[in-house]
């Protein structure tokens, strides 16, 4: 079982920009923050990815593996064990988002 991830859960893409989240579960919470969900917005800042001179940044992340036992309010929750793929903003895939820290206490499947 792998801890569910958390709006406090730190989140990056392969090249370091940092993952932002915004939660729309205002009801089921891990360790006293909300829990995210596959279908929640995720957001990229900061990422320094480029095509030769050309800037090609990760800007969003789209959930491809969520949790397989688990739910919160009729969507998917998402643990570290959950697959994210980093987009471009032509919708290229990048790489996989990373899971830099996370809560521990409560986890699923």
């Amino acid at each position: 079982m792998a801890a569910f991830l958390t709006t406090a859960s730190q989140l990056s893409c392969p090249h370091q920009g940092s993952v932002s989240i915004i939660c729309a579960n205002t009801r089921a919470k891990a360790n006293g923050e909300f829990i995210v969900r596959a279908g929640d917005t995720f957001s990229i800042a900061g990422c320094p990815f480029a095509i030769g001179p050309t800037p090609h940044p990760c800007l969003t992340v789209r959930w491809i593996v969520p949790a397989l036992r688990n739910d919160a309010a009729g969507d998917d929750v998402l643990t570290q064990d959950s697959v994210g793929l980093c987009l471009a903003a032509d919708q290229a895939p990048q790489g996989t988002v990373l899971v830099q820290s996370t809560q521990a206490r409560v986890s699923g499947q």
